[in-house]
C-alpha cells in the first residue's frame, strides 16, 4: 500500500472544489494530473471515492471517511514540518546552561524569565557550578553555555562579557567594621568569616589574597548559598563576603549593612563562554544574545 501526501492533499482540493478541473487550478496543475492521481487513490484502497457527474463530484461513504483521515495526516505532516523548522530558526529546543552562583542569584532569574516569555517553546536546564567546572563542561560539550566569574584558563572556549559583579563585605550592624566607610581586604583576616562552599570563586580569591600576605583565613563556618551566608552573619557567626546585589536583597531583612572593599580584586567580570559562537546551535545563540542585550539594557539604564 503507498499513501502519498500530495496525493491525499489533491484529493482534499478536488472534495472541496466539487471539481477536478477547479481543484487542479487550485493546486497549479493540470486537470489530468489530478484525476489519475484520484484514480490511483482508488486503485490503492480498492473503493469508489467521488461520485462524478457533469455538475462536478461529490465524495462517496468511503470519499468521506477518507476527507476526514485525509485532513488529519495532511495537517500532521505541515505541523511536523512547523516544528522541526522552528528547531532549525533557534525558537523550540533546550539550551543546557551551567552558572555559577553569583549569576544565578543576581542577574539570571529575570534574564531567563525574560527569554522565556519570548520564547515559551524552548526548554532552559540550568545546573549552578563552580566556576572551574562551568569551563570545563562547556569545553566537553556538557552545556551548550556556561556563565562564570572571570579567572585565568586554558580550556577551548569562546569568551563573552555578561556582568560585572562587585564584592562588598556583609556585616551586622553592630560589628566595629559597620562604621567604616570601607575596608581593605588585609583588615578582614582579623576576624572570623563566613564563606562559601570550598571551590567557590569567592573563597579562592579570598584565600589566594591571604597567601600573598603570608596569612590565613579564619572561616568559621561554610555554607553553600548567599541567603545562608547573610543568615549566618546576621546570628553573629561572623563577617562575610558576597555580591553586591545579594547583600543589598538580604541586608534590610537580617539588619545588616554591607560596607565598600577598596581593594581591585573585589570587582569582578561575569562571562559567558561557548565552545564555538559560529557552531552554536540556533536556540543556544538566541539565549546568548539575549543575555548580553539584557546586561547592555542594564547599563543603559544605569
Amino acid at each position: 500500500m503507498k499513501l502519498d501526501p500530495t496525493s491525499l492533499r489533491l484529493f482534499i482540493a478536488v472534495v472541496e472544489e466539487g471539481s477536478i478541473a477547479q481543484a487542479a487550478r487550485r493546486e497549479h496543475l493540470v486537470a489530468a494530473a489530478v484525476s489519475k492521481r484520484v484514480a490511483e487513490l482508488e486503485a490503492i484502497l480498492r473503493a469508489p471515492l467521488l461520485k462524478r457527474s457533469h455538475r462536478g463530484v461529490v465524495p462517496t461513504e468511503a470519499g468521506l471517511t477518507l476527507l476526514r483521515l485525509a485532513r488529519h495526516v495532511v495537517h500532521t505532516l505541515e505541523d511536523t514540518y512547523a516544528q522541526m523548522v522552528d528547531y532549525a530558526v533557534g525558537v523550540r529546543g533546550q539550551v543546557r546552561v551551567f552558572a555559577n552562583i553569583s549569576a544565578i542569584t543576581q542577574f539570571l532569574p529575570e534574564d531567563l524569565a525574560t527569554f522565556s516569555r519570548l520564547h515559551p517553546q524552548v526548554q532552559i536546564a540550568l545546573e549552578e557550578r563552580n566556576s572551574a567546572d562551568i569551563l570545563k563542561a562547556v569545553a566537553q560539550n556538557e552545556a551548550d553555555v556556561g556563565i562564570y566569574t572571570a579567572l585565568a584558563h586554558n580550556e577551548d572556549v569562546e569568551t563573552l562579557d555578561y556582568e560585572h559583579d562587585d564584592l562588598v563585605l556583609v556585616v551586622r550592624k553592630d560589628h566595629p567594621l559597620a562604621r567604616r566607610s570601607n575596608v581593605k581586604f588585609d583588615e578582614l583576616l582579623d576576624w572570623d568569616l563566613v564563606g562559601l562552599r570550598e571551590g567557590s570563586a569567592i573563597n579562592k580569591a579570598l584565600e589566594e589574597g591571604a597567601a600573598r600576605l603570608g596569612k590565613s583565613l579564619r572561616i568559621k563556618v561554610h555554607v553553600t548559598g548567599y541567603d545562608a551566608l547573610c543568615l549566618m552573619v546576621g546570628a553573629g557567626m561572623g563577617i562575610a563576603v558576597a555580591p553586591r546585589h545579594c547583600a543589598r536583597f538580604y541586608a534590610a531583612e537580617l539588619n545588616l549593612l554591607e560596607v565598600a572593599l577598596d581593594d581591585p580584586w573585589s570587582r569582578r567580570k561575569l562571562s559567558i563562554c561557548v565552545r564555538a559562537l559560529a557552531s552554536l546551535p540556533p536556540v543556544a545563540r538566541l539565549l546568548v544574545d539575549h543575555l548580553q542585550d539584557c546586561s547592555a539594557a542594564r547599563r543603559g539604564s544605569l
